[in-house]
Parts: C-alpha cells; structure tokens; sequence
C-alpha cells in the first residue's frame, strides 16, 4: 500500500468565547486531513492548536502540514513507527500537527485490517462518562452555569482557575454551594498559579472534596511539585508537564505527580500517547483521556484510544461541548447524555462534511 496523496484543510470552527488562565479561544484552531492510499481508502485526522499551551497555531500546522505531506507521498502508511519517525527527524516538536497524521495512520491501518480502531488498539468496550467544563468568569456565573450542568444531568464538573488566588477559592466556594456534595468536582489551573498560591489555594478548598487539580503551576516549577504535594491534600495532576513518555518518567521518578493527562495535541499523537500510558501503568500512575478544542472526528480517535486502555479512568472529552457553533462531522461518537458512544465502523468511523470542507482554506499535496 503507498500514499498516493493528501487533502489539508484550515478547520476553523467558530465558538463562543472560552477562557483559560493563558488565554482566550473565540474559534477552534483546527486542521482536518485525509491521507489517500492506493488501496481505494484513506484515513482521516483531525489536530486543534493550542498555542498559549503548544506553541503552534493553525497557521504554523497547515504550513508544516504541506511538508510533512509531501515526505510520505509514495509510502506505506502500515509502517507507522517509520513515518512518524520521518516527520520526527524533519523537525522538532510540533507535535499537534504530527498528530493529525499520526491519526490518520492509524484510521488507515484499523480500516485495512477492517477493525474499529479500539480492537485494532487491543480494546474492549468499557464505560466513558466525561465531565464538563466551565470556563473561567466571575465567582456569580461560573456558579450559575454549574447550577445549569447539573440541570443538563452533567455528573462531573470540570472547573478552570488560575487567574487570581483569591478569586479562584470564592470561585469553589460558590460553586460547590450551588451544586451540591454529589457533583463531582475537578480543577484545572493550567499553570496559572505559583507555588505558594497554588498551596493556599488548594489547602483552601480541599473542605470542597476536589476530585484532584490539574497542572497548578508553570513546567518550569516541576521541581516545586513534590513539596506541593506534601503540602496539599487535594491530588495533583500533571497535564502540560507531560508531552511525552520522557516527561512522565521525569515527574514519576521525582513523585511529583498523582496522574497524568494524556493529549494528542501534546504527545504527537497515538503513538507516543500509548509510549506515555505505558510508563505511567508500569509505575500505577492512573491517566485521563483529554483534549483541546478538537471536533467529534478528533474526539472519536480519544474515545477509541482510552476504550483501548484500561489505566485511563478519567475523561475529559468535551472538547467540541465547549461552546462549538457548528458539528461539521459525520458519524463518529455519539454523546448518550455524558457519556460517550463509539461507533463499531472500521476505523476512526468519522469523518468531514464535504460541504463544510468547501468552505475552507486547503490544498491537496
């Protein structure tokens, strides 16, 4: 089989405004591919930057992508580790574009051997329920907009902080009054904080039962992780600490992390997603399944990929909940109220609208 072509597409997704502590996202910065085979299919893969957190934009991703398209033409898409090791040795880092062709690799190979891509993975069905997100807002809306999760049926509440210490423990506090005791809550700091107010802030709320907080500090502070987690009693866990395997085995072997958030934006995809989950099983270190502002088809691959790994127990996989105007996809997971529905297609089982992809800025390579 041999790479005949490939379709790249700026897969801009208008959104409602969404706020992190590094920044504001008012539309999804996606790329959408497909990678033609000889063989009479392709695959598809979708990537979101993220660039207060990856450093690429969308711009820099459909750049790279031409590239990157260009090195595979008339090569085997089943020899997977050898393409990704082509685009590894072409350039450095980048891995949020790498991803959408890692993907599509694996959406190939699962539809070759005519499989959904979680029982190529080794899989079995297993139960996903993902949170949601609340952005960060006042104290007052974040705590209204829990009030209406918990009316949608959402059971697992993902809270952004990390703008102000103080604002931040009013924050919980409202929202935890608002919710009740039986909503799950979850914090996301996305480096946000320093060491000392991270450890006001999490000893603050920990009265709250957080379910643990994500990513408190800069990765320039990892060092500071072990100390906090003396310090606090809430779990911490480490997401833009950990792009690859090489950053799990560092954070593990200091003990300075509970759990590892796995993303595909980060890690350059499934490949060294399932190099990341390995390290973190061996040395039971459970991980969450999550990502950027990707899509449903995107989504599809994250849900097959956590189905296909059992020390993935929690999930963030609401990706294209988080204020997304448009559903451009067809087929891929269905949401049965939160939780997540794999399709038993060979394959990914998603893939673009055509019309909405004739929208869009793209070139074929």
């Amino acid at each position: 089989m041999q790479i005949t072509q490939t379709e790249i597409y700026k897969f801009s997704i208008p959104m409602h405004p969404f706020t992190i502590a590094t920044g504001t996202m008012h539309y999804a910065q996606n790329i959408f591919i497909r990678v033609h085979t000889d063989a009479g299919f392709y695959g598809v893969g979708e990537c979101s930057a993220f660039p207060m957190i990856v450093g690429e934009t969308q711009a820099t991703c459909f750049e790279m992508a031409k590239d990157f398209a260009q090195l595979w033409k008339g090569k085997d898409p089943l020899s997977i580790e050898e393409r990704m090791n082509e685009l590894h040795n072409l350039t450095a880092y980048n891995a949020t574009i790498k991803s959408a062709f890692d993907m599509a690799l694996f959406d190939i190979a699962a539809k070759n051997a005519n499989q959904p891509l979680y029982k190529f993975l080794g899989g079995k069905k297993k139960k996903i329920e993902t949170d949601l997100t609340i952005g960060i807002d006042t104290p007052a809306a974040m705590a209204h907009q829990a009030i209406e999760f918990k009316k949608n049926g959402v059971k697992i509440i993902k809270v952004k902080l990390g703008k102000n210490g103080d604002e931040d423990i009013e924050r919980i506090k409202k929202i935890r009054k608002a919710v009740g005791k039986k909503i799950k809550l979850r914090i996301d700091a996305n480096q946000g904080w320093d060491y000392e107010t991270a450890k006001k802030v999490l000893n603050a709320i920990a009265k709250y039962n957080i379910e643990f907080c994500e990513q408190p500090m800069r990765k320039w502070n990892d060092d500071k992780l072990p100390l906090l987690l003396k310090k606090t009693p809430i779990k911490i866990m480490a997401d833009e600490s950990v792009f690859d395997h090489h950053d799990a085995k560092r954070l593990i072997k200091a003990k300075a992390c509970d759990y590892v958030n796995i993303k595909f934006a980060k890690s350059g995809g499934i490949l060294e997603a399932k190099r990341i989950n390995t390290v973190c099983e061996e040395h039971k270190i459970p991980c969450m399944m999550g990502g950027m502002l990707e899509s449903r088809i995107a989504l599809t691959a994250f849900a097959h990929f956590a189905t296909a790994h059992n020390n993935i127990i929690f999930y963030d996989m609401d990706t294209c909940l988080l204020g997304h105007k448009t559903d451009p996809v067809i087929d891929g997971i269905k949401y049965k109220g939160y939780f997540l529905e794999i399709p038993e297609k060979p394959g990914i089982g998603a893939d673009s609208d055509n019309d909405f992809l004739r929208t869009l800025e793209s070139i074929i390579i």
